[in-house]
Parts: C-alpha cells; structure tokens; sequence
C-alpha cells in the first residue's frame, strides 16, 4: 500500500459531538433487547453500553461509500482495504450518564498500524472515545477498528478449534432479520453487512448477516445484568475472535472470574467455537 496515503498521518485527529439521552432511545434499546423494564424517567442512570448508540454518524445520503459507511478519509483515515469490522473494546465506566442529560464526545485516533497475516493485508485503527455527562467524565471507550482485504476466491473457511466451554450462565439468542434490523437503526449504523443479504454474501463473502460486534457485548453485559442484578460494572473488555452470522442461534456465557469482582464471558459462534471473548470486572 505505499501509494496510498500515510495512513499515519491520521493519528492525534480529534472529533467532537453532543447528545441528548432521549428516554423514547432508551426504551426502544430495552425493547430490543427484550427486557422488561419499565419507561425511563428524567434523571435514571442508564445501563452500560448504552453510550454505543449515542454520537450517531449522521452522514448526507449522497455522502456514504458503498458499503453503506461514510466515504473514506474524514475523520477516520482514507484505508483502501474493502472490509471493516469493529474488533474490540476497553471500557471504563467511571460514573452513570443519565436520562435527559446533554452529553459530550471527544474523539481521538491513536494509532493506526498495518499488519500483514494469513487473511491477508490489514489495517487496524484505534480510536478514544471520552463522553462526559452532567457530572463531568462518565465513560472513556477505546475502540479497535479493522479494516480486511476482500475475500479470496475459493478460500477454505478457518479450519477446526476447540468447542466454546460451557458457562456458569447462559443464553441462546436468535439473530433474526429483525433484531440485526433494529440494532442497526438505534445506532443509525448503514454497514450493509448487517441487513443486506445479496451484498454480505456476494461482495464481502459471509454466508449470511452478520451480527453487530458491540450488539454480541451488549447482549454479554446484559448477561451480567440477568444473573447479577445487584452488580455495578466498573469495567469491560471485549474481542471480536470471528464473525457471527443469522444463519443459526448462537450463546451468549459467563461465569465468575479469577478473582474478587472479575466476570469472564464469551459469545459462541455459528459452529459452537468461541466468537468472542470478554471480561468485566464488577461491584
């Protein structure tokens, strides 16, 4: 890629967005999720990982590349590899946002790296994300982007691992069109992978919808949610290992970790292996 800009020269650019923490968004978000809490109310705490569907990219129609995102080179660098995917996240949550509060955004590319491996070229750009509510700091997001080169005809799919090990705690989720629907249009996320069939099988080469990385961690933090109602997560982390398609359920698990507050979790995949993995740590 040496003819292509110094994706480099990126690194330090700075963004920042406001918000409002609308209770209808709330709600809707509760609602996929297939929870029962009641309507939210001006002032309730809101629960962690909520902030993913705040700071919406609203970029103009005649703006989006053809893979539903932006174009290239805005705010995140002009990368000229054809697949991007969300790989991960660390995550400190420092003190509730709130229902009705105005919330801020600071955004900053720390790094970008280029690597080479088995699938190929890639790219990966990690972005800071610092959002502060009424109270000052509440949620600091580090985000790691990867950008993949298209696949290979005829390329044999990743060969045999180890099943994912059963958890202290678990669920079976269903990734049904209309849930991959509603996840995209809370997050106003136009990523084609995540609602049209022709294009993720035929250009990006999956054999079916993919499911939203960060929808897998909500559903894992929600998981801490059903079976410790009590806890308070202070912390998380996750890692996109491989996709997860519509195309059969799959689980979400966890159980008690290595020490004092530390949860382990993990997503299966569509062949029961790990999809990814996560830790939480917890009051």
């Amino acid at each position: 890629m040496s003819d292509q800009p110094d994706l480099k020269a990126w690194v330090g650019r700075r963004q920042q967005r406001i918000d409002w923490i609308n209770p209808n968004h709330l709600a809707a978000w509760n609602a996929t999720l297939d929870r029962d809490d009641p309507f939210p109310q001006e002032g309730d705490p809101v629960p962690p990982s909520f902030h993913w569907t705040l700071f919406t990219p609203l970029v103009r129609q005649s703006e989006l590349g053809p893979d539903g995102h932006a174009k290239r080179g805005g705010f995140l660098p002009p990368v000229p590899l054809p697949r991007r995917m969300w790989a991960g996240s660390r995550i400190r949550f420092h003190q509730p946002l709130r229902v009705g509060e105005r919330v801020e955004q600071t955004s900053v590319i720390e790094k970008v790296e280029e690597k080479s491996g088995r699938a190929g070229s890639l790219v990966f750009v990690t972005v800071k994300h610092s959002i502060s509510g009424g109270g000052g700091l509440a949620i600091e997001d580090e985000q790691d982007i990867v950008y993949r080169e298209a696949p290979r005809p005829g390329a044999a799919p990743a060969g045999p691992a180890e099943p994912a090990q059963r958890g202290t705690w678990e669920r079976e989720i269903v990734p049904t069109d209309v849930l991959l629907f509603r996840y995209s249009a809370l997050t106003f996320n136009g990523h084609r992978i995540h609602y049209d069939r022709r294009y993720v099988t035929t250009e990006e080469g999956y054999a079916g919808l993919v499911v939203h990385g960060p929808l897998i961690a909500t559903l894992l933090l929600d998981l801490i949610r059903r079976s410790l109602p009590a806890a308070t997560v202070e912390s998380f982390r996750f890692k996109g290992l491989r996709p997860t398609v519509d195309v059969s359920p799959f689980t979400v698990r966890g159980s008690l970790g290595d020490g004092p507050g530390h949860v382990r979790l993990w997503s299966t995949d569509n062949r029961g292996e790990t999809g990814m993995e996560a830790e939480a740590w917890i009051r």
